[in-house]
């Protein structure tokens, strides 16, 4: 039995050398980090090019799930058509891919929604600190926003969900 212990001390010893060593050549930057140990990444849903959206086009994409997507109006059928007074009432479209999709933007002052053929899409809005939500029907116009409210209050573009 005593000789068991003395093998796992030394054992123990050995290991925590082994790794003291390796650890300090890395953090001193004596050795790289060898190719085969994963780096960390951490995918925050952020949408890409959000920044020279905005700048271009006044639309602030937020994030999503990658399957809503911002799209030339009329460059695709079945894409979702979003109408704002905010943008000169020229339509700015999202193409959507496989079963469902998810996107979080900023877009104000819309008033109506061309859904695609995608059976159940919603938007949620917000107007005066609270949010609502429309659903949209499916490949027809739907009044949303100002155009669904009886005070024709601004309503802001937050949210775009889609499943087939």
């Amino acid at each position: 039995m005593k000789s068991f212990g003395r093998l796992l001390a030394v054992s123990c010893v050995a290991g925590a050398v082994a790794v003291g060593c390796i650890t300090g050549a890395w953090a001193s930057g004596a050795a790289d980090t060898p190719a085969d140990v994963p780096t960390s990444t951490v995918e925050d849903y952020s949408y890409p090019g959000a920044d020279k959206i905005y700048a271009e086009q006044g639309i602030r994409l937020k994030r999503g799930d990658g399957n809503i997507m911002l799209a030339k109006c009329g460059s695709e059928p079945n894409l979702i058509e979003v109408s704002a007074r905010e943008m000169n009432n020229q339509s700015v479209c999202f193409r959507v891919q496989g079963k469902s999709g998810y996107l979080s933007l900023e877009m104000p002052m819309v008033g109506g929604i061309r859904g695609n053929n995608y059976s159940n899409i919603q938007v949620d809005m917000t107007v005066d600190g609270k949010q609502v939500t429309f659903p949209v029907k499916q490949n027809s116009w739907t009044a949303v926003g100002e155009n669904a409210d009886p005070q024709r209050r601004d309503h802001t573009l937050i949210e775009i969900r889609a499943a087939k």
